[in-house]
């Protein structure tokens, strides 16, 4: 069989590319695990309050709170920014569940505005289309590491009176015009679950730089007790969202080597950049070049189906049998899940306004967003720390693929 015969036609692989253990650890982990165990201290203590404050400063924000999970430290966040019932916050489609299930277990309304086709970050224009008398808040979503226009998306946030809440679980270490992500808006989320660039299998955290606001996440994700009051003061309806001190001491670990792997995934993602910038059939999703410092969490590619003559499925299928580990990442648009569909007639369940509101997802369209979740391929954030001789695998892949796509008709 010639060796330029396509994998999955019956041909020789292109490439075996294994990808790195994830997550990294060393003994810098064991070390601090150990050291908390034997303290007897386990619970929101030093190593708490030190991972706080060395991830605020790290992405340039004065204050951090910890968190159980990023998806807790958006709930937070949105009531700690007095997000209400029947409020409206617009979100992007292309993103994880959460940034919009948030929304709506603060009993606020998810609007969906569509994305910008270079950066699949909020498309600014979009959003100021969608703002109405109910809006209350925009949540960018900076993501696989891209950032969204915060110049333009701070813009509109003033000119309208909106809290702008940053959904930083794909940047850490990303920077805009030289200052970190989480810190562009009133606040900003980080998750630390177990594919994330720095991990603690579960965790996150919310930052800002105003302190009010800080004070008011906290007492959400502290059982609704104030800094300084009694135990047992309760002053709003919060809950136990807090993380342990053996999940911050080893995200204390994870912190001092984030730097150096952000270097490398960024070096990655531009040898990729650049070796793939001509083939035919790929549509390149470009760093803004207002970013400073790129966090990639994914390197995420976008065919052209038209000019290729095959879909992104077969695609993925022939790159898989080359060897690339690869995916199809999201596939639907948020509005276009069942929870959403379902709209008006979904069972409360806690969720009034969501459940009452005039709302028809049916209605939603996002062309951006359509096209990405028909059309896009991901590459993991561990593929990225893999040395260049095995990133050249990766583009032969790709370039064998893509130049006999017609073969896959």
């Amino acid at each position: 069989m010639k060796k330029n015969t396509l994998a999955l036609l019956g041909g020789a692989k292109c490439c075996e590319i294994e990808l790195p253990s994830w997550p990294h650890w060393d003994n810098r982990e064991r070390k601090a695990l150990m050291q908390v165990l034997e303290s007897g201290k386990w619970w929101h203590g030093e190593n708490v309050a030190k991972f706080e404050e060395d991830f605020a400063a790290f992405q340039d924000a004065r204050y951090g709170i910890t968190t159980s999970s990023g998806s807790m430290a958006l709930e937070a966040s949105l009531l700690g920014m007095g997000i209400e019932a029947g409020d409206e916050v617009i979100v992007p489609p292309y993103t994880f569940m959460a940034t919009a299930t948030a929304v709506v277990r603060v009993n606020a309304i998810p609007v969906f505005a569509d994305i910008l086709p270079d950066t699949l970050c909020l498309d600014p224009a979009d959003v100021e289309r969608k703002i109405t008398a109910r809006t209350k808040a925009i949540m960018p979503v900076h993501l696989a590491g891209h950032v969204a226009d915060m110049d333009r998306l701070r813009k509109v946030a003033r000119a309208h009176k909106l809290r702008l809440l940053e959904d930083a679980c794909h940047s850490w270490g990303a920077k805009w015009k030289g200052k970190g992500t989480g810190s562009l808006g009133d606040a900003g989320v980080f998750s630390f679950q177990v594919s994330k660039n720095i991990t603690s299998a579960e965790g996150g955290i919310s930052i800002t730089r105003n302190k009010a606001l800080a004070e008011e996440i906290r007492s959400y994700t502290n059982c609704g007790r104030r800094t300084g009051g009694a135990w047992y003061g309760h002053f709003v309806s919060g809950t136990n969202l807090r993380m342990t001190e053996f999940q911050a001491a080893i995200l204390l670990a994870q912190l001092s080597r984030l730097e150096r792997q952000t270097e490398r995934r960024a070096s990655a993602a531009t040898f990729l950049d650049q070796s793939l910038a001509e083939l035919p059939g790929l549509r390149r999703v470009k760093p803004d070049k207002r970013i400073t410092r790129r966090a990639c969490h994914l390197y995420v590619m976008r065919i052209d189906p038209e000019t290729l003559g095959v879909g992104r499925d077969r695609i993925v299928a022939a790159l898989q049998a080359e060897g690339l580990p690869c995916s199809p990442g999201y596939g639907t648009p948020l509005y276009r899940m069942a929870f959403f569909r379902q709209g008006k007639t979904m069972p409360e369940r806690g969720c009034r306004p969501f459940a009452a509101a005039e709302v028809d997802y049916g209605q939603v369209s996002c062309p951006v967003a359509e096209d990405i979740c028909a059309n896009g391929i991901w590459l993991g954030q561990q593929l990225l720390l893999l040395p260049r001789a095995r990133l050249r695998g990766v583009v032969a892949a790709v370039r064998k693929v893509l130049t006999q796509a017609e073969r896959l008709r």
